[in-house]
């Protein structure tokens, strides 16, 4: 498989403070991984250092090949769903097509290119017809659609979730699962941070625990053991198996919130 990030070594510093240190991290085309930790873990650090936001203060970040600090790949992100602003007087069209700013100096004026890019990503996500709504208009699963088609419009190599299960009912919960599971099955990468350890435990295939560095990684039912809890969360939290999948007892009120 072609390794689409690659993490060796990273640590980020602000000041004295180092929300990531001794960063190794490897993800794959085509993967799906959940981020998990406890409030100020850095999983919001590790988003905005895939996004280009800040960069790393040691170590080597690589997207698809490209070796150093600087190496770039196009990187789609969705923010949390309830930390969006659907008062915003935009249309459907209008909001998607603003996924095109970061790599056109023509906002707000848009090529036919960029306009047929931003109408294909709706309909991609089954909202073609949404396309001269306004935003406030909308139902939740259907802004959120809105969302990821902004993030998409660029055709990104790495898909960035921040939080995509806060904030949202089960029916967005279940309409949002089956959209990433379309786009996994499309070949997407993608990576997601979440405190919803239960969620993760039944529909991701690898989850990375962080807290400043890497404290697991892997299926699961390997890395959601007491002990890895203990060390990503600094609480005693208890596990039990059914139907061959990890349960925490109570993990949600002992971890709710998002860094």
């Amino acid at each position: 498989m072609t390794t689409t990030i690659s993490l060796q070594g990273v640590g980020v510093r602000f000041g004295r403070t180092r929300p990531l240190q001794d960063i190794d991290l490897d993800i794959d085309a085509g993967e799906l991984v959940g981020i998990v930790g406890p409030s100020g873990a850095g999983k919001t650090t590790l988003l905005r250092l895939l996004l280009g936001e800040i960069k790393a203060s040691e170590g080597t970040v690589s997207f698809a090949g490209t070796a150093g600090r600087g190496g770039r790949a196009t990187v789609g992100y969705v923010p949390q769903l309830e930390a969006s602003e659907r008062t915003f007087p935009l249309t459907v069209q209008g909001a998607v097509e603003l996924g095109a700013a970061a790599t056109s100096s023509r906002v707000p004026w848009f090529s036919r290119r960029e306009r047929d890019a931003a109408r294909r990503a709706l309909e991609r996500l089954g909202i073609g017809e949404l396309h001269d709504r306004g935003l406030h208009e909308l139902s939740g699963g259907q802004f959120q659609r809105v969302l990821f088609a902004r993030a998409l419009v660029s055709d990104p190599q790495l898909l960035l979730l921040d939080e995509p299960t806060s904030g949202i009912d089960l029916r967005t919960r279940g309409e949002m699962l089956g959209l990433v599971d379309d786009l996994r099955s499309d070949g997407l990468t993608i990576l997601m941070t979440t405190h919803d350890l239960n969620w993760v435990a039944s529909h991701l295939p690898r989850i990375v625990c962080l807290n400043q560095t890497v404290r697991a990684d892997g299926a699961p039912i390997d890395v959601l053991q007491p002990d890895v809890l203990a060390s990503t969360f600094g609480a005693e939290m208890k596990v039990i198996e059914y139907h061959g999948r990890p349960v925490i007892v109570d993990g949600e009120a002992l971890v709710g919130g998002a860094s």
